[in-house]
């Protein structure tokens, strides 16, 4: 497995430099510059990729296009929107970056109540409460029939819960949910999301699976033509917030994705943290069955409980059975190599890490995306590869 590392660009805190100091030899980044919905110009892509491999090291995936909202909904200037992601990734793909992650979540993207949950060993985990999140929806947005959503004893729990919040811890947690976080497509305003929820609430999940499958219809041919794969990233958390429709959660999900639309090119990117915040979905069972189709990997653990809430815990130390999804990727690069496929390795990243160390004072350090926690979560991940493939020469 390639190991890789989520990197926000040239405005980075953290440099090319210390990637290579973390062990890292690919890079996962995008043109964050570009604005959401804009075609990225060949020669920016270009650019972006002489100064990675100047430094050393390739740029693996992109990670990600973002998605104009017109596109989930094929609404208004939808048309356009796909216009422009298919000379995106054909401009990729033409560049040499062979390899692209992008996801379908409505309105927002990956979503979590508390950036700095306090561990026992004192340092900060991103953590999803249900109990602050329905206290937010209920309460605070006030969305039209909110109630009808939560059980009884979450809507007593956010009802407590609000009574004791502090105006200030209020504003807090609407940041944490609406303002956007580090690889999201934005930020929004309390009437701005609601009118945005509405829309696809109207839409139905069965209305944004069609509208999924009909996008991949339009952009897998493009992909097709310049070599590029495909990796559609899961829903997080892996399931409904707001109502909203939900339609890759599951490995039901993701099976009916595959076979919509059964070209190589359309892939998947297994996030252990995503699919494993539901205790419902076996990782080690879906790596294997759709183990040709994975083109990328992110490696974090998760700590459920059960009210559909979850911490984000050590790379080894979480109900997730990394050690059993590692080997069943490294099965499948095996695989590949015995069937003389041109690329074998899976791109993986330390997805997020613990706030720890001198980096608990900085406000430089992106949610989630610690240079010390994802350094120790990647040498973790290092460590458990090495002894899959030295101990038995090749995966169990």
């Amino acid at each position: 497995m390639q190991e890789t590392w989520r990197w926000f660009g040239p405005s980075d805190s953290i440099s090319l430099e210390h990637i290579i100091q973390a062990g890292a030899t690919g890079i996962v980044t995008s043109l964050h510059e570009i604005p959401t919905g804009d075609v990225w110009p060949l020669d920016d892509i270009l650019a972006r990729k002489a100064l990675i491999e100047s430094a050393g090291l390739q740029w693996s995936v992109i990670e990600s296009i973002p998605m104009h909202n017109a596109i989930k909904t094929r609404s208004g200037d939808f048309q356009r929107y796909i216009a422009n992601f298919k000379q995106s990734i054909f401009n990729a793909g033409t560049a040499g970056v062979k390899v692209i992650c992008y996801n379908f979540m409505p309105v927002v993207d990956w979503t979590r109540t508390n950036l700095h949950y306090r561990l026992p060993n004192a340092s900060h985990a991103l953590r999803f409460e249900m109990t602050d999140f329905a206290a937010y929806d209920v309460h605070i947005l006030q969305r039209s029939g909110a109630a009808q959503d939560y059980a009884p004893d979450v809507l007593a729990r956010a009802q407590a819960r609000i009574n004791a919040m502090s105006s200030a811890e209020q504003t807090l947690l609407e940041k944490n949910i609406i303002a956007g976080l580090p690889g999201g497509e934005g930020s929004y305003t309390r009437d701005s999301i609601r009118s945005t929820i509405q829309e696809f609430i109207e839409l139905g999940t069965e209305g944004m699976r069609e509208d999924l499958f009909a996008f991949l219809r339009d952009i897998i041919p493009v992909a097709e033509s310049v070599g590029v794969k495909m990796c559609i990233h899961p829903d997080d958390p892996p399931f409904s917030l707001f109502g909203l429709p939900r339609v890759v959660s599951t490995a039901a999900d993701a099976r009916a994705l595959l076979a919509a639309v059964p070209s190589p090119a359309n892939g998947l990117t297994l996030c252990a943290g995503s699919y494993g915040a539901r205790g419902d979905n076996d990782l080690v069972a879906m790596a294997k069955e759709f183990g040709a189709r994975i083109y990328f990997a992110h490696l974090r653990n998760v700590k459920r409980e059960d009210d559909g809430s979850f911490f984000e815990a050590e790379h080894l130390n979480g109900d997730n059975d990394m050690v059993g999804l590692i080997n069943a990727l490294l099965c499948e690069e095996r695989r590949r190599l015995d069937a003389g496929e041109l690329s074998c390795s899976i791109p993986m990243r330390p997805d997020h890490g613990h706030l720890m160390g001198d980096e608990m004072d900085s406000r430089d350090v992106k949610p989630g995306y610690s240079y010390a926690g994802r350094m120790k979560g990647l040498a973790e991940l290092r460590g458990v590869i090495h002894t899959l493939e030295t101990l038995h020469h090749r995966p169990l």
